[in-house]
């Protein structure tokens, strides 16, 4: 694969948040568009859901149910609130069903910002667009991975976030200012157990609780990954909102690998009673890259961002949640 394309630039910086009213959040339901919004100070802010709006929603935002795969709908609503700046958080996010799942993967990820880039290119040509990639798009290397490193995606999902990826440098060669966010793991409250953190939190809930029996079923323990806090991800799409040039692309990461063995007995070492840990190899991924790591001194050197919550916090904070959640 060829290194990362030349980004398309701007010679200054986009205008800040004041300038910048109407906001909207694709995803907003989701692990990062929620706690995005738990930021945000837009007004007016919209945000996008694929189901029904749940009561306990931020209810500053106006909410809106869109099918990011309906086209039409996709451009009346863009047409109606011409935003300002878009965060598109939308999206499938599990690797690991991706494979069972590759045309929906594909069509969600690709084919509805797709149909987002085309309705803002009609309507609201002058709006930011935030597009969401993922560190996946990386060719495996056990090397610090940089914004110029070699891609080479390995698996459906990674493909169809290169994909994206290709459509926002297209927009933004056309015009259009779009810039791209590659976040590498990142957890915490609210994520879905079907990520391993927020797997293994919720099964020492359910033990705490006498609701599982105290062995906890985990897949390798081997993998090392560049963790972090989502709540330090969503403010530095704020960052990337705020001061990239139009396509240029930013890593967001910690900078350091943690073995999933030590993410696991961090939270095992956590329960208040004796768990069992057992390797369950029906949960191994087909594809499964044995160190990812990156390097985020583009967007520290550009914004001043840099990870405040320590890894510690995030797992204190993950299990906390859990053990609030009904059964």
């Amino acid at each position: 694969m060829p290194r990362s394309a030349p980004t398309t630039r701007r010679s200054t910086a986009p205008p800040g948040p004041d300038v910048r009213s109407a906001v909207l959040v694709t995803g907003a339901a989701g692990f990062a568009g929620s706690h995005l919004l738990d930021l945000l100070e837009a007004s007016p802010l919209t945000a996008w859901g694929h189901r029904a709006v749940a009561a306990d929603h931020d209810q500053r935002a106006q909410w809106r149910v869109v099918d990011i795969l309906d086209a039409a709908a996709v451009d009346r609503e863009i047409a109606s609130s011409t935003p300002d700046l878009i965060y598109h958080c939308a999206g499938v996010a599990q690797a690991g069903s991706a494979w069972d799942r590759t045309g929906a993967t594909f069509a969600v990820n690709v084919r509805g910002l797709n149909n987002l880039l085309t309705a803002v290119e009609r309507h609201a040509p002058r709006a930011r667009v935030v597009a969401i990639s993922s560190a996946l798009i990386y060719r495996q290397s056990p090397d610090v991975l940089t914004e110029d490193s070699v891609l080479g995606p390995a698996g459906p999902y990674a493909v169809s976030k290169l994909a994206q990826e290709m459509l926002a440098a297209s927009a933004a060669a056309r015009g259009l200012d779009v810039v791209i966010a590659r976040p590498f793991n990142h957890i915490g409250p609210r994520q879905s157990a079907d990520f391993v953190a927020s797997s293994v939190a919720r099964q020492v809930a359910l033990i705490e609780r006498g609701q599982l029996p105290p062995t906890l079923q985990v897949g390798n323990l081997a993998a090392q990954r560049d963790f972090t806090d989502v709540r330090d991800v969503v403010r530095a799409y704020i960052a990337i909102a705020e001061h990239a040039a139009a396509g240029e692309v930013f890593n967001i990461c910690s900078g350091h690998a943690v073995a999933i063995h030590d993410l696991v007995h961090g939270l095992v070492a956590r329960s208040r009673v004796p768990i069992e840990v057992v390797v369950d190899p029906s949960r191994f991924r087909p594809v499964d890259v044995p160190v990812v790591v990156g390097s985020a001194d583009r967007l520290q050197q550009r914004t001043g961002w840099t990870a405040r919550i320590p890894l510690d916090q995030t797992l204190d904070d993950l299990l906390d949640w859990w053990r609030t959640r009904p059964d």
